[in-house]
Order: C-alpha cells, then structure tokens, then sequence
C-alpha cells in the first residue's frame, strides 16, 4: 500500500477551504455562519480486529485499522465540508478532529468547525 492509502485533506479543486487556522492569510471574513460539523461512526472489521489481535503480540503498525481510520476521517471532513457548502460557506476555520469510542463497537470521528464567508483582502 502506497502513502495515498493513509492521507486524507483536501484536493487542489476543493470549492471550501478547510484550515486548522483562526484566518487565511491574504483573506478576509465577510460573514460568520456558524459551526458545522460532520460525524460518522465506523463498526470494526472482525478481520481487521483478529489481525490486530495478533499483530499487537509481535508489535508493529496496524495497518488493516490505520486504513479503516484514515477512511472514517475522511468521510467525516466530506461531510463537514457539505454542511458548510448547503448553509452558504466557502471556507471553514479552526478545523478539528474529535475521535472516540463508540459502546465498544467502533469509532466515532467529528470534524467540526466554523463556517465564514471569505474574500481577498
């Protein structure tokens, strides 16, 4: 598996710009909609979870579950990236993640931010 397999982000044709940043150098805010986020929760794979099982006996990277990760992740930031696009926004500042266990039986990821209206300074 190549390095495509375990990124995520954005695309250089993305039409709302997510940043980890409180602003975008070179822009300005003409308006603040609000929070959005997006939220998925991905049950484990038995597979995966019995590979892992073994592999955590040898040690090493679980890559069956890195893998599952990256792709909740992602899923997550596109459905972030939605909400903002449906409620008027072309960029979201302070981009977070929040990962948690979901009852024991998988993982929930929450990208969340604030959606703004952004135009060159």
């Amino acid at each position: 598996m190549g390095i495509e397999d375990y990124s995520g982000g954005q695309g250089p044709q993305a039409d709302v710009t997510v940043v980890t940043t409180n602003d975008i150098p070179g822009y300005r805010v003409e308006q603040v909609i609000g929070e959005v986020f997006g939220l998925t929760v991905r049950s484990r794979h038995l597979g995966s979870q019995i590979g892992a099982g073994l592999k955590s006996m040898i040690g090493g990277e679980l890559k069956g579950l890195t893998k599952t990760l990256v792709e909740t992740r992602n899923q997550a930031m596109e459905r972030l990236i939605e909400q903002a696009r449906a409620r008027g926004a072309n960029a979201v500042l302070a981009f977070r993640f929040d990962v948690a266990d979901a009852a024991d039986v998988g993982t929930e990821v929450c990208a969340y931010g604030t959606a703004v209206v952004i135009a060159r300074a």
